[in-house]
């Protein structure tokens, strides 16, 4: 039992846990979550001892071995394979013993050691927790020193799950992986043998992995039984207020629901509606969230450009002579919502410095609409920020030649109204941090948003409310990013990038899911060979299928207007116009809904049309 009992800390004369209390059993699977800044990094200092608690203790098993990765990440000559051999301290002394031992009786209590804790195995055991988490054989034997900060934080955490100790303490495991390691960790954890506890912004690993959660709120812990939705579901029934919540919530769910509508007939996206209409029946209350202006997200909407944004005809791209990518064939419409799958080096950072024209194609055509503007986010400009100016500093500058109340309203849709909009950078959260790298790139209200890892600094709550200003965004979005929650409620497509090229993925999420973890086939188009024809006849085919694309497109946008239209008539009539007035609005109504049959059976023949070109 690790028992919590009524501790204080304080940290730069703030009280961030306020006599606290809590108590883990053994062998349970907690999940520490609260707002950027609730003392989640504090409460695990306290834990693995780093910290001493100004009042109140932490009990711990006498016996327990913990294990936490440090702050400061291995590096050196070791490769990562020794240097995840050698966290099994005991394996590792008990090796060195039996290699110089010349006593028979000892030597044989040494290889009965051996083997109950399995010590000929673990070399395959760690090859296998380094394969999960994104090193293959090769670079498990290139030494430490070669790899990056975040592959190092890799390698740290290879040797930590490989030590299996009694209670493991996780702080955001998830920072530096990519969804593809995220989703093999979240594999491991769900059958690890001992205590866990985890602090974590990932919705859907909280949900899979742990049975416990802790709430820190107000120097405070709560207790709640479940993964991350049911603690949702419990906090929701506890709150008063929900009104605000509630509205944005509508809003995604009618997206959703427009969505499924709109796609289930289609060959092409049915299976894409059948993940849409799971996650609907699926969604959860969430806590009110509107009331907190650092959960502030409202990208402007763009002027309308007619399709398509971009198109790559066999495309290459890469560094220097080098490409990473070839025969890259895509096309990005207005208002596409895509998903770049795929792990990390694969090129999907690669191919996003492509469509954001920070790269030219080494081979073959990148063509995009001239007008376009582009918002590209990576975590770099988080850390580019300068640390002594302010948000409304960094704004002016960016937005030179605009008026001091067109700055301040910039900022203002992402929360730096009034003094926040004079703090020092310095002052900020890294959420803050985020948000304002967010406000700058999209001050000249781009068509297409292209958001490299956007949730790194964020927590649950900050997600969900960039999940919902997304899905209220207009333009066009290009996302990278290893929260499958984010990609499953925003992407409607997805493109995976894999294997020098990228091709849309047909399957959904959970199909790339089972794919990742090795329960299925992967399920990137392969298109068959064609019958052969002319040149003439394929230059013809091309340009219909084009033609028939770009109708579905135009016709999807009258949809969405007409809908929008008819959604706003309903609400003045729930909002009570009566009299001559409501006849009129009822008479437009029934015009507009006729209106929008018409044009969804046109759809409807149009999407058929391109389905047989597709063919």
């Amino acid at each position: 039992m690790i028992t919590i009992n009524d501790i204080t800390v304080r940290l730069g004369g703030n009280t961030i846990l306020d006599g606290a209390s809590a108590s883990i059993p053994p062998g349970a699977r907690a999940g520490i979550v609260g707002r950027n800044g609730a003392g989640k990094s504090t409460l695990m200092k306290v834990l693995i001892g780093e910290l001493e608690p100004d009042a109140g203790a932490i009990s711990v098993p006498r016996r327990a071995r913990l294990g936490y990765i440090a702050q400061s990440a291995p590096d050196g000559s070791a490769t990562p394979f020794d240097t995840v051999l050698a966290a099994d301290v005991e394996r590792t002394q008990l090796l060195e013993e039996a290699e110089t031992c010349e006593d028979s009786d000892r030597l044989g209590d040494l290889y009965d050691r051996l083997l109950a804790i399995d010590a000929y195995t673990a070399p395959a055991r760690a090859g296998r927790i380094l394969q999960g988490l994104g090193f293959d054989e090769e670079m498990q034997a290139q030494p430490l020193s070669s790899f990056s900060g975040g592959w190092k934080m890799r390698a740290a955490l290879a040797a930590l799950l490989f030590s299996a100790p009694d209670i493991l303490l996780l702080d955001e495991p998830s920072n530096h992986l990519d969804l593809e390691a995220t989703l093999w960790l979240e594999n491991f954890l769900k059958s690890y043998p001992a205590t866990l506890i985890i602090i974590s912004h990932e919705r859907d690993l909280l949900n899979n992995v742990v049975d416990t959660i802790l709430h820190l709120q107000g120097g405070k812990i709560a207790l709640y039984a479940g993964g991350y939705d049911d603690f949702e579901r419990q906090r929701a029934e506890r709150a008063a207020h929900l009104a605000a919540a509630a509205a944005s919530q509508d809003a995604q769910r009618a997206r959703l629901q427009d969505y499924v509508a709109r796609n289930s007939a289609r060959a092409s996206t049915a299976k894409q509606a059948q993940s849409r209409a799971k996650m609907l029946a699926k969604m959860q209350p969430i806590a009110a969230l509107a009331d907190d202006p650092s959960l502030s997200f409202d990208f402007p909407n763009p002027d309308e450009l007619r399709p398509p944004l971009i198109t790559l005809d066999l495309a290459a791209v890469g560094y220097g002579e080098t490409p990473v990518l070839r025969r890259l064939n895509l096309r990005i419409d207005p208002d596409e919502r895509v998903a770049l799958l795929g792990r990390n080096g694969n090129g999907k950072t690669t191919l996003a410095r492509l469509l954001a024209a920070q790269l030219p194609p080494l081979e073959g055509a990148m063509n995009a609409s001239g007008k376009m503007q582009v918002g590209y986010f990576t975590q770099y400009q988080v850390e580019e920020l300068a640390s002594g100016d302010t948000p409304l500093e960094h704004m002016t500058r960016a937005m030179t030649g605009k008026t001091a109340g067109a700055v301040r309203a910039q900022l203002g849709r992402f929360g730096f109204s009034g003094h926040r909009a004079t703090q020092q950078v310095a002052k900020l959260s890294g959420g803050e941090r985020a948000r304002l790298a967010l406000a700058l790139i999209t001050r000249d209200a781009p068509h297409l948003l292209i958001l490299d890892e956007p949730t790194n600094h964020l927590d649950v709550d900050a997600r969900e409310a960039l999940v919902q200003a997304l899905n209220a965004y207009e333009g066009a979005v290009i996302l990278i990013s290893h929260d499958r929650h984010m990609v499953e409620l925003t992407a409607d497509r997805l493109v995976l990038v894999d294997d020098g090229t990228a091709k849309d993925y047909t399957g959904n999420m959970s199909d790339y899911i089972d794919f990742v973890l090795g329960r299925n086939q992967p399920k990137a188009e392969v298109p068959e060979k064609p019958a052969k024809k002319s040149r003439a006849d394929q230059t013809r085919s091309r340009e219909q299928a084009r033609e028939a694309k770009q109708q579905v497109a135009e016709l999807e946008k009258r949809i969405a207007r007409l809908q929008s239209q008819i959604d706003k008539i309903d609400e003045r009539l729930l909002g009570g116009s009566t009299g001559f007035g409501a006849g009129e609005l009822t008479k437009e109504r029934a015009a507009l809904v006729s209106e929008l049959t018409d044009v969804e059976g046109r759809w409807l023949e149009a999407s058929e049309r391109l389905d047989e070109k597709a063919a």
